[in-house]
Formats: C-alpha cells, sequence, structure tokens
C-alpha cells in the first residue's frame, strides 16, 4: 500500500469532512433552504422549525467548508447588521471507487451572488 502524501491527506480530510457534513440532515436543510434564495437565519430557523442556534452552528460549519457565504448584509430596524446567507453549492455528487471517495460539487447558479 502507498503512503499518502501530505497534499492527499489534506485533501482527504476536506473531502472526509464535507461527506460527513452533509451526511446531517440539518446541514442538507440549511443547505437546500439558502440553495434558490438567499435568507437570514432567522427565516431558515423558521422556515424549517429548528433552533435558532442550530442553524447559526450549521451556517458556521457550511462557511467553513466553503458550501455557504454571506451574500449580502441588511440593517434591521432596529439598526442590527444581519446577514444574509446563500449556497455556494448547487449539486453535490459522492462516488466510491475501490472504497475512496470522490467528491465533486457544481456551483450555485440557480441563486447568483448579489451585488
Amino acid at each position: 500500500m502507498i503512503k499518502p502524501t501530505i497534499i492527499q491527506l489534506s485533501e482527504f480530510d476536506i473531502t472526509q469532512k464535507i461527506i460527513e457534513s452533509l451526511s446531517n440532515v440539518c446541514t442538507r436543510a440549511v443547505l437546500f433552504s439558502i440553495k434558490n434564495k438567499s435568507k437570514e437565519a432567522t427565516q431558515i430557523s423558521n422556515e424549517l422549525k429548528i433552533s435558532l442556534s442550530t442553524v447559526y452552528k450549521t451556517l458556521s460549519t457550511l462557511e467553513g467548508l466553503a458550501l455557504a457565504e454571506v451574500d449580502k448584509y441588511v440593517i434591521s430596524a432596529e439598526g442590527k447588521k444581519i446577514k444574509i446567507y446563500r449556497s455556494r453549492i448547487g449539486k453535490v455528487e459522492i462516488t466510491l471507487d475501490n472504497l475512496e471517495p470522490t467528491l465533486n460539487l457544481y456551483s450555485n447558479t440557480s441563486n447568483p451572488k448579489s451585488s
């Protein structure tokens, strides 16, 4: 068996982290919620009927994996700066070949980034 290089290990680590994250139903629900329309965390929480803290934690994870991003900021009536999130991913394909996962991520073209 060939020993993987550091680059291969780091690629596997991020691939593994993305696959593990997407295996969570809550993570997928949040990502799908912001695929076609950018939303703030409270909108996502209300729509999916999950706690706001879970939404924020999930969005943070998705941002860390570069699967979601802050599309823009808006100012609330109270003067608070609110993040509006969007999915960067439109489609995901995970395949196994000889027990090695291959991850293909496709850009989200249904929700282009706002200016």
